[in-house]
């Protein structure tokens, strides 16, 4: 396992700021913003920001996030396509190999909007393959639709394309209705991104994003998602990711230190 650092820990910063700060503090890879890096670009090209992340020694493990692919329609899921598309490109660009996906925001679902859904992955799923990309499809725990593992990786498996697979956020799986047994259909096949964090102190259906804190720091019982991880011997990026605005005073650099010691605590101790 590989570990990394979601940009989204230290949000309010510049990508640049980032990708210097993470270096220092230890980080050799960082989970993209790509609202950060769409930013960034806007007054640097390409080949400089590449040549920025070359001699930092930094990788870009995954970007994060794409949404509005599954269930809207007309013009709306022509933009949302429109948009995925030209972050595919961002992608292939800078190697990023993994893109992760989050489900519409609706009300309610039912039977057509599952169907409607699986077609729409699909279709995606055919668009990254041209650009080398894998998905990685990441359930809420609060949400209405896809809220748990087992749905996502049953909208993964009537997918049937080799490069959609999922993303495993503990902070989502202990927040929403996900069961223990669901870890046991993971596998090497389907298995693209794990993000870690912690809660302290919060009833479940009281936690948010800002609840977050370092793994191991809190209450999260993590034995059971990282020996499921050892079981399948998962090789990819385990990436930590906190929304927490107390730390977003901090400088990158420590955040990346505090954050390397608590991914190298966890995925050591297995």
């Amino acid at each position: 396992m590989k570990p990394c650092i979601s940009q989204a820990t230290t949000l309010p910063s510049r990508f640049a700021d980032d990708v210097t700060g993470y270096a220092d503090g230890g980080c050799p890879a960082l989970e993209v913003w790509l609202t950060k890096l769409e930013t960034h670009l806007e007054t640097h090209s390409v080949a400089e920001t590449q040549e920025l992340l070359r001699q930092r020694g930094v990788t870009l493990a995954a970007a994060a996030y794409q949404g509005g692919l599954l269930l809207s329609q007309g013009e709306a899921r022509k933009a949302a396509f429109d948009h995925f598309k030209r972050r595919l490109e961002i992608c292939q660009q800078f190697g990023i190999r993994t893109l992760l996906l989050v489900a519409d925001f609706v009300q309610k679902v039912d039977s057509t909007d599952l169907g409607r859904s699986v077609v729409s992955l699909t279709e995606a799923g055919r668009w990254a393959a041209g650009f080398d990309v894998r998905l990685a499809l990441e359930f809420r725990g609060q949400d209405t639709f896809c809220t748990c593992l087992e749905t996502a990786l049953m909208l993964v498996a009537e997918c049937r394309e080799p490069n959609v697979g999922v993303c495993l956020d503990a902070f989502h799986y202990y927040r929403g209705p996900s069961k223990p047994e669901d870890l046991a259909r993971l596998t090497n096949a389907n298995l693209f991104h794990v993000q870690l964090c912690d809660v302290a102190g919060i009833p479940r259906e009281l936690m948010t994003d800002a609840d977050r804190i370092f793994p191991g720091e809190g209450e999260f019982q993590f034995d059971p998602i990282l020996n499921r991880l050892h079981e399948i011997g998962y090789t990819g990026f385990v990436s930590l990711e906190l929304l927490n605005p107390m730390l977003w005073g901090s400088k990158p650099s420590q955040i990346a230190e505090l954050g390397m010691t608590a991914l190298a605590r966890l995925m050591t101790r297995n």
